[in-house]
């Protein structure tokens, strides 16, 4: 019995994951490609929803930066060092606003044309200058594929770090391609400016050694950065000084960060006329002997050196328990350092003035989640209705709508399993999942009722079988049509017609075949 009903079994077997997956909580599900999520804590089921149906913002915006491709590095670390350090001089940017790839011959400067910074014509002469034949047609807008993932990732530790949950970063590819790839950011639940001040700089985090140096008989200052965040093994969390100690940020060093650090305070005087000799909040043109603590170019603290520190690292101590305290003016910037330790820094920022912005007000939200039910209910009472009229016989109409609605929820319980966030998009792959379920469903019950009585298993499996393949072709059909939509990433398209392929290979691979056990049971008895 259970050889000739496998088909039967097997749809039971996925009502019952679904069931589970739908209805029982087994943990915290991630984010799946293209859609963001927020956890439904309060709801009766595990179903997680995306901005369209819980609430939030969506950012959409290109990365700042220009790129030079096919630029003939020699491949030696020393060479891309050299070159960085050249434009960066020559570009009056940051250091962190140049990055060479030997191994994909490109250089980028993560400076915004528009604003004036480092024009295209400007960046080719940097490079010629250099020693590098480059025009200005072999500059491009945009950064390379490698700082995308970059700036994605680092974006997807700011807002899960951040304490705004369910939000989610993600590449996106314009249908022109020669247009540049965006990030989408979205956030639900969260407003725009609150998205916009976790996101809106880079965050990048230096500790930098300001000291005097005699010239020429002259007292000079000058800034030597430390280390950043590639320095660093460990955050803990940020701290409210006790007394008159400024909060600050519990970190753990790397070696080679822990013994430079130690070797740069001795050598430049930190560890003997330097201890207890900052005078910054006095006097910042002559601020003394002083360890900044700088975002984002922006001296947030100037430290002193103490004396238990500085007694540490000339005992060699430092090196060996690379522990270090990183400083702020308050706690709330403290907890903010913490935040740009942990997640990393951006390579370049979002040019949000170029891009999109959209905020979803979570009662419009909820409307939409109220409405986008009714209309799946409406879509399968009609379909109801269509098909009892079309038969006028129950036990052939209710099971194909009883399959058609299993499949739905097979499906529900797919997107339950991987963390889908629901957005319109996927209502609207589940809708036309119930139209195109139905219509095969329609397909096999007119080719084996239509052809006269079945009196034979061979009769019926012959019939069967070619239906079958009728309602396979158009699945293949459907699959390679939407198959473009659900590769490329253009936003809702991308989900419809993700939530559509899966429904129809749900469909042919296990929810028609179980209708023909069903119509076959009936048939033969």
């Amino acid at each position: 019995m259970i050889r000739e009903n496998w088909r039967l079994v097997l749809l039971a077997f996925l009502l019952v994951l679904s069931t589970v997956a739908v209805l029982v909580p087994l943990g915290g599900g991630g984010a799946a490609p293209g859609g963001n999520v927020t956890a439904n804590e309060t709801g009766p089921t595990q179903l997680q929803f995306g901005l369209e149906l819980s609430g939030g913002t969506r950012i959409r915006a290109p990365v700042v930066g220009m790129t030079a491709e096919d630029v003939e590095i020699p491949g030696n670390g020393s060479a891309a060092r050299d070159l960085e350090t050249t434009l960066a001089s020559r570009l009056n940017v940051s250091l962190s606003s140049v990055r060479v790839d030997t191994a994909d011959r490109t250089v980028e400067v993560f400076a915004d044309e528009d604003d004036g910074n480092v024009t295209r014509a400007e960046f080719a002469t940097a490079l010629q200058s250099a020693g590098y034949d480059v025009s200005e047609s072999d500059i491009r807008a945009g950064v390379t594929d490698d700082t995308l993932e970059q700036m994605e990732r680092t974006l997807d530790n700011k807002i899960n770090t951040g304490g705004l949950s369910g939000g989610d970063a993600s590449i996106v590819t314009p249908a022109d391609p020669s247009e540049e790839r965006l990030i989408v950011v979205e956030v639900p639940n969260a407003g725009r400016q609150e998205v916009l001040d976790l996101i809106g700089d880079r965050g990048q985090v230096q500790i930098v050694a300001h000291f005097p140096v005699q010239e020429n008989g002259t007292t000079t200052y000058r800034d030597i950065a430390l280390f950043d965040q590639d320095g660093i093994t460990a955050v803990q969390s940020a701290q409210q000084g006790q007394g008159t100690e400024p909060p600050y940020v519990p970190i753990t060093l790397t070696d080679e960060a822990a013994q430079n650090f130690s070797n740069a305070m001795q050598r430049f005087g930190f560890t003997q006329q330097g201890v207890s000799a900052c005078r910054y909040s006095v006097n910042q043109s002559d601020a003394g002997y002083c360890l900044y603590t700088v975002r984002d170019g922006n001296v947030v603290y100037a430290a002193s050196m103490g004396p238990g520190l500085a007694q540490i690292i000339r005992s060699g101590e430092f090196v060996e328990q690379r522990s270090f305290r990183t400083t702020s003016s308050n706690f709330s910037e403290a907890q903010r350092l913490q935040l740009d330790l942990q997640a990393g820094a951006l390579p370049s920022n979002l040019d949000i003035d170029d891009g999109s912005t959209t905020f979803v007000a979570p009662a419009l939200a909820q409307d939409f989640k109220l409405f986008s039910l009714i209309t799946g209910f409406v879509a399968m009472l009609a379909v109801s209705g269509v098909v009892f009229l079309r038969y006028r016989e129950p036990g052939v109409a209710a099971p194909m709508v009883l399959t058609a609605a299993s499949e739905v929820f097979i499906l529900l319980g797919f997107a339950a399993a991987i963390g889908l966030a629901l957005d319109l998009s996927h209502i609207a792959g589940f809708i036309a999942v119930i139209g195109t379920g139905v219509d095969d469903l329609i397909i096999i019950a007119d080719e084996i009722l239509q052809e006269g009585d079945v009196r034979t298993g061979r009769v019926f499996e012959s019939r069967f079988r070619k239906a079958f393949w009728v309602i396979g072709a158009a699945a293949a059909t459907t699959i390679v049509a939407l198959s473009p939509l659900a590769v490329l990433s253009l936003g809702d398209l991308q989900g419809f017609a993700i939530v559509t392929i899966v429904g129809v290979l749900i469909g042919v691979l296990v929810t028609r075949p179980a209708y023909g056990n069903i119509l076959r049971n009936l048939v033969l008895d």
